[in-house]
C-alpha cells in the first residue's frame, strides 16, 4: 500500500477514534471492492500486456497495472494472430504509461503509425482502447458510460433470437433461396421468388410484432441486391444490412435512394474518417460500427456524435464475445441515438460473470465498474488454441470465387 493511502487511513483512524478501527476496515474493504480503487492523487502505470487467441477466433487483450487493476479488451476475430501480435508490439509504447489517459493513447497509437486504418491496425487500437476504459472505470469505481456523460436511457433493447420468455422481439435473417445464398451477379426469378417466399413465411410465423432485419452480408452483387431489395419491400423488413460491399459507397447510396426500407452498414468500415463518407453520401440510415475494429469505445462515441447530426441511429455490430458485448453496452447506454444491440441475447457468460438478465426485450444498464463484466481468466486460457481458418467460397456451378 502506498504511503498516501496509509496516511489517509491513519488520519481517519485518529478522527474516528480507536473504537472505530474494525468498522473503518470494513468501510475500506467496501470502498476498494465496490467503488474507486485509487485515490485522486495516486499514480498508476501499465505494467504488462497479454493477448489470448481462442480456438473460436475470438481475440482478447489484457492490460495489467501496478495498482492491481486489470482491463480487458477484444479485437477482430479475423486475422486473429496478426491482431494479437500487433497488440503486443504496442507494449513498447504503452508499458510504463498512465492508463487513464485513454484518448491520448488512442491518438498516440493511431497517429504514431505511418500506415493507419484498416481492419488489423484499427482492431489493435480498439482492443487496447476497451481495456484502458475498463481500467479507468474500475479505478474510479463506475461503469464506463458514467465517464462518457452518463446514461441516456434506462435499459438497452437487444435483438438476436425471438424469445417470449424474456420479451426479445427482434431478429435478423439472411436471403436464402435454392438452398444457398445469392452468389450470382444477376440471380434468376426462381431464386428471387424463393428468397421472398422464405421471408414471407418468417413474417407470417412471427407476425407484425416482431422486427426482422435481412443481412446481405456484403456478399451480394449490386444487380442482384437491387432485385431483392425491391422484391422484399412488401413484407417490411426492419432493415437491409450490408446490401453490397462497403468499398464502393456510391453503389450503396444508389440502392438506398431506390427503397424506403432503411439500409444498415458499418461492420467493415473503420474510424470516424470511414463513417464520414458514409454519412455524407447517405449510403445508409443505420450505422453499425463494431467496437472491436472500428476504433474502440473512444471512436464509437465520436462516430455516434457525427451520426446524430444526420439523424442517424447507431446499432453496434457484434458477432464476437463477452468483452465486445459489454463494451457495446457502454456505448448503447450513453449515446442519444442508439437503435438496438446485436446478439445482446446470446449466451456470453461462459467466460465471464453473467450480465443482468433481459426483461421485456431489454437488458438493464450495467452497474459494475469498468466494462461491467468479470472475465474468468482460467476459462479463457482453457480455450486458447489454433483459430478456425477463414477459407474462400466458390460457385458450385463453375468454381469461381464468390464473396464472403
Amino acid at each position: 500500500m502506498s504511503q498516501d493511502k496509509m496516511g489517509r487511513r491513519s488520519w481517519l483512524r485518529g478522527l474516528m477514534g480507536a473504537g472505530a478501527v474494525s468498522g473503518l476496515d470494513s468501510v475500506f474493504v467496501a470502498e476498494r471492492t465496490n467503488a474507486a480503487q485509487i485515490g485522486p492523487k495516486d499514480n498508476i502505470k501499465v505494467t504488462k500486456i497479454e493477448t489470448f487467441v481462442l480456438r473460436n477466433t475470438w481475440v482478447f487483450v489484457k492490460i495489467s497495472t501496478d495498482a492491481g487493476i486489470v482491463g480487458w479488451g477484444e479485437m477482430l476475430k479475423d486475422d486473429a494472430k496478426a491482431c494479437a501480435a500487433g497488440a503486443m508490439e504496442v507494449g513498447d509504447y504503452l508499458i510504463g504509461q498512465d492508463p487513464l489517459k485513454v484518448v491520448f493513447h488512442w491518438q498516440a497509437i493511431h497517429r504514431g503509425a505511418f500506415y493507419r486504418g484498416g481492419p488489423i491496425k484499427t482492431a489493435i487500437s480498439s482492443g487496447i482502447d476497451q481495456a484502458l476504459w475498463d481500467i479507468k472505470g474500475k479505478a474510479f469505481g463506475v461503469p464506463v458510460y458514467k465517464l462518457l456523460g452518463g446514461p441516456t436511457r434506462d435499459r438497452i433493447r437487444v435483438y438476436g433470437r425471438v424469445n417470449e420468455k424474456n420479451g426479445v422481439n427482434a431478429m435478423k435473417t439472411g436471403p436464402r433461396g435454392m438452398n444457398r445464398g445469392p452468389i450470382k451477379y444477376v440471380e434468376g426469378q426462381k431464386f428471387v421468388d424463393e428468397v421472398v417466399d422464405n421471408f414471407k413465411a418468417l413474417r407470417q410465423k412471427y407476425g407484425s410484432g416482431v422486427d426482422i432485419g435481412i443481412d446481405f452480408h456484403g456478399a451480394v452483387q449490386p444487380p442482384t441486391a437491387l432485385l431483392l431489395v425491391k422484391a422484399l419491400e412488401p413484407y417490411q423488413p426492419w432493415f437491409y444490412e450490408e446490401v453490397v460491399q462497403a468499398l464502393n459507397m456510391d453503389v450503396m447510396a444508389e440502392i438506398a435512394k431506390k427503397t424506403h426500407i432503411p439500409l444498415a452498414t458499418g461492420e467493415r468500415i473503420f474510424t470516424k474518417w470511414g463513417f464520414r463518407e458514409l454519412l455524407e453520401k447517405r449510403a445508409a440510415t443505420i450505422l453499425q460500427p463494431d467496437v472491436c475494429y472500428a476504433g474502440g469505445i473512444t471512436e464509437l462515441r465520436l462516430i455516434a456524435g457525427m451520426a446524430e447530426a444526420y439523424y442517424t441511429p447507431i446499432a453496434p455490430h457484434n458477432p464476437q464475445g463477452p468483452i465486445s458485448l459489454a463494451a457495446s453496452y457502454q456505448i448503447a447506454a450513453c449515446i442519444p441515438n442508439f437503435f438496438a444491440q446485436e446478439r445482446g441475447d446470446d449466451e456470453h457468460d461462459l467466460l465471464a460473470k453473467p450480465l443482468p438478465p433481459i426483461e421485456k426485450g431489454h437488458r438493464p444498464l450495467p452497474t459494475d465498474p469498468g466494462l461491467g463484466i468479470t472475465i474468468d481468466e482460467e476459462k479463457v486460457k482453457a480455450q486458447v488454441g489454433e483459430p478456425k481458418p477463414y477459407l474462400p467460397r466458390f460457385d458450385p456451378d463453375d468454381g469461381s470465387v464468390v464473396d464472403w
